[in-house]
Parts: C-alpha cells; structure tokens; sequence
C-alpha cells in the first residue's frame, strides 16, 4: 500500500531565509520535494526557469487561473504567484512529501481545502538584520526593500495561523527545526499504523 505523503508549507517575510531553509531540509531529507510555483514576475540572476519558478506571462497566468489549475495563488509586490493543484495531487499520491514555500495569502487557501497540512512560520531574529539581509543579497532597490519591511509587518501578523514557529537567527539550528518538524510529521499515527499494520496485528493477536 502506498501511503501518501505530507504537504508542508513553509512561509516567511521577504529575507527571512526561508529559500535556503528549504532547500537545505530537501537536501537533508528523501522523498521531499518543493513545489515550483508559477509566477509572474521577472526572473532574477542566477534562477533558471522550472528550477526556481515557472515564469510566465500574465496573460498566461490568468489563463490558468481561469482553468482551475491552482491549488493557490496570490499576488505578492505586483506579481502573481500560483502552485499547480494536479502537481502537487500527483506528487503526494506517490508518497512524497511536498513542501510550499507560499506567503499567508496561498496558507489560508490550502488549510480551507487541505486541513491536514502541516504550517511553518519563518521570522527573522529582528527588523534590524531582516534590513540588513535584504541590503546585502542586492537584489532590490532601496524603495523596494523599504517596501517589503513594510509588506513584513503585514505577514508578521498572521504567524499564529501556523503550527510551528520558528526563528532564523542561526540557520544550521533553523534548519535542525525545520528537518525535526517534518520527521515528527512523518511519524504520526496516520502514517505509522499503514506501514507497520503487518507488526502492530502480529502483536496484538499473537497467542
């Protein structure tokens, strides 16, 4: 019997690090994979298309939209972000873990569709150095940057929504709590009983 796998979303203020947590937790565990989502906004240096995102048009983009094809989608500084329903279906069907790394917008749809997911909110360990991230990774404008540490105390705010709260001070910590709550989330009952149901009847019914 193949036992489905989980679908975690990952969400975080612009800078908080969250790109990197979550590509660290996909190298350290197996079968756990990011969603790519499809977007609108213009490729940066050094992301590559169907590795980072999927970049298209907004024409394109509102097709989509128009056919249903997103499990979610929000519109984050002017650009339209959305994660493929049939991906992500498929991807689980097969028991692997599927991890999102969506802002609170997309979160709030998944949980009205998808309960059971499992939520992770990011913070940076102040404002200060949250500037100072954005600043040193060069790739926005001042107006930018002071536009998305405002966009931030905005996201902030919905961090109760989530399940696991988790500061991004040191990242090899950050990154310990992030693979500590997707190994826990694969040891639930709900999982657990199917891959051991041979062991657990043996016991209960043995002589």
């Amino acid at each position: 019997m193949n036992i489905e796998g989980s679908l975690i979303i990952v969400s975080a203020p612009s800078g908080t690090g969250k790109t990197s947590l979550v590509t660290g937790v996909c190298r350290e565990l197996n079968k756990l994979q990011k969603s790519v989502s499809h977007t609108t906004r213009k490729m940066r240096v050094g992301e590559k298309n169907g590795v980072h995102y999927n970049f298209v048009t907004k024409q394109k983009f509102d097709e989509m939209l128009a056919q249903d094809i997103f499990l979610e989608h929000a519109e984050v500084f002017g650009n339209s972000y959305g994660t493929s329903r049939d991906w992500v279906t498929e991807t689980l069907k097969q028991g692997i873990d599927v991890i999102l790394e969506i802002d609170w917008q997309g979160a709030q749809q998944i949980r009205s569709k998808m309960p059971d997911v499992i939520s992770v909110f990011i913070l940076p360990p102040s404002d200060a150095i949250l500037r100072q991230r954005l600043v040193d990774r060069k790739q926005d404008s001042d107006g930018s940057i002071t536009l998305r540490l405002d966009q931030a105390k905005n996201e902030v705010t919905h961090y109760n929504e989530y399940d696991y709260l988790i500061v991004n001070d040191d990242f090899q910590l950050a990154l310990h709590h992030l693979i500590a709550i997707i190994s826990a989330a694969r040891l639930r009952i709900c999982r657990q009983r199917y891959i051991w149901e041979l062991l657990i009847d043996q016991i209960c019914h043995k002589p």
